[in-house]
């Protein structure tokens, strides 16, 4: 292994280690603003939305209908407060429904 990979392999090791060990450092109290804890609450959901969208929008490169028709089935499952499983499942059938109209 040349000395080249193992300094970048050092690197991210560092730059992946730095943002985990700031808020230790930084917040060392228990203590957070309570607008500071709804922010950081939301943060998961939000990834996780902005990681999902394009996938619905080119799950079939025939038809933006079959995503949107999904994603809108496991949204009114997620409104109704269904556990997470239930959500998908709900957005499976309904798809898997529609491919037979």
């Amino acid at each position: 292994m040349n000395d080249q990979l193992i300094w970048v392999i050092i690197g991210m090791g560092i730059v992946t280690y730095i943002p985990r060990m700031l808020p230790l450092v930084l917040f060392h109290t228990n203590h957070l603003h309570s607008r500071i804890q709804g922010i950081l609450k939301n943060v998961p959901y939000a990834i996780l939305g902005a990681l999902i969208f394009p996938g619905v929008l080119t799950i079939n490169s025939d038809s933006y209908l079959y995503g949107i028709i999904g994603a809108a089935a496991a949204f009114i499952a997620a409104w109704l407060n269904l556990n997470v499983i239930l959500v998908v499942l709900s957005s499976i059938l309904v798809l898997y429904g529609f491919t037979f109209l």
